[in-house]
């Protein structure tokens, strides 16, 4: 008979070490499972994103500091607006008007109040807006008598069987859905109107065929200041809003990419919320927008990857710049001209208004 002896003292150690390994593997284990919860978390699609832009070819290096703590500021509080909405609950639709609204009301863009003048003198006021649910959109052209054109998109897009109103016929449309008409001089501010009288000196008498679509420095802060915004909302609904006032000296009757759906403006569901600002013709060109979710959808790029492969590869240096919100919530604010006042948020937090102020112009 074999006899197994058993030492004590041994036998405690290794109970010991044995009750140490079963503490460490818990804590691991916990550990471990705390990091895949984390994982997964930051995974998960945001509530909602939002993100907005004032309008490409402007920078704080164009502006004495005052200017540009003023133009920060009125970013700053369009993008809250757009915050308060969604984080109440509010659907993309209605974020995206409210801050497009907001900005028309401000003469520091060129949307709305602030538009420039064509080369007749006057203003042509272009805006669309998309719903990413339904594809569903509206916008208008050429009108100059309604106050926020945002809005008569919208009310194109909900109380009509059309996509694209234009000039006399949208404004008649407005009128019968109880709009008020503004005398067309509401538009006008003294930074347009010099902006104006500058181009007109540099392009002569014929802006037809001596236009060029691309503005000096000193006319791009009231030439592209077109304004847009995109948004996801907690319902998992994408849409996108553009507003402009289109180039200084225009042609009369020229419409540039913001009312143009696809090119301009571009919402769906499952994909991106586009908005542009820049050189119209370039961007109808190119339906970029649309090539924006194009590339998201066939070529599973990301949203940053397809905006940035659309402003280096296919527009040409000067052209403009794209915001976009994909339905992860994945936000891409990027440009290819000298700047581009814009703004970002989410639900985590994050609030973000890309305009510099240690660049502003040193005090004359």
């Amino acid at each position: 008979m074999r006899i197994i002896r058993f030492d004590s003292c041994r036998g405690a150690r290794v109970i010991e070490l044995a009750s140490f390994a079963v503490v460490w593997l818990w804590v691991l284990c916990r550990l471990s499972l705390g990091q895949e919860v984390m994982d997964q978390d930051a995974k998960k699609p945001l509530k909602y994103a939002i993100a907005l832009h004032g309008g490409a070819g402007t920078a704080p290096s164009m502006y004495p500091r005052k200017a540009n703590e003023q133009r920060r500021a009125s970013l700053e509080k369009a993008l809250r607006l757009g915050v308060d909405v969604l984080a109440d609950g509010g659907t993309a639709l209605d974020a995206v008007e409210r801050v497009v609204r907001f900005l028309e009301d401000d003469p520091q863009f060129n949307a709305g109040v602030g538009a420039v003048f064509n080369a007749a003198g006057g203003h042509e006021l272009d805006a669309a807006i998309m719903d990413g649910k339904t594809l569903n959109c509206g916008a208008v052209a050429g009108v100059s008598r309604i106050k926020n054109p945002i809005t008569l998109a919208r009310r194109v897009m909900t109380d009509s069987p059309h996509v694209l109103l234009i000039g006399p016929g949208a404004e008649e449309f407005a009128q019968l859905h109880g709009f008020e008409l503004v005398p067309p001089e509401t538009f006008d501010t003294p930074q347009a109107r010099k902006a104006w009288e500058r181009t007109k000196r540099r392009q002569g008498e014929h802006p037809a065929s001596n236009w060029k679509p691309k503005a000096c420095a000193e006319d791009i802060g009231t030439t592209m200041g077109t304004v847009g915004c995109v948004a996801l909302d907690s319902h998992g609904n994408l849409a996108a809003a553009t507003s402009t006032g289109g180039m200084s000296n225009k042609s009369f009757g020229r419409v540039g990419d913001s009312p143009i759906i696809g090119a301009g403006t571009y919402a769906a569901n499952g994909v991106v919320a586009v908005s542009c600002t820049g050189t119209g013709e370039q961007f109808m060109r190119h339906v970029v927008a649309y090539e924006v979710a194009a590339l998201m959808k066939y070529r599973q790029l990301s949203v940053d990857d397809s905006v940035n492969q659309i402003l280096t590869h296919v527009l040409e240096p000067d052209d403009g710049g794209i915001i976009a919100v994909a339905q992860n919530g994945e936000i891409s604010v990027r440009y290819n001209t000298l700047g581009m006042g814009s703004g970002a948020a989410d639900s985590t937090g994050r609030f973000e208004i890309f305009w510099d102020l240690s660049q502003s112009k040193p005090d004359e």
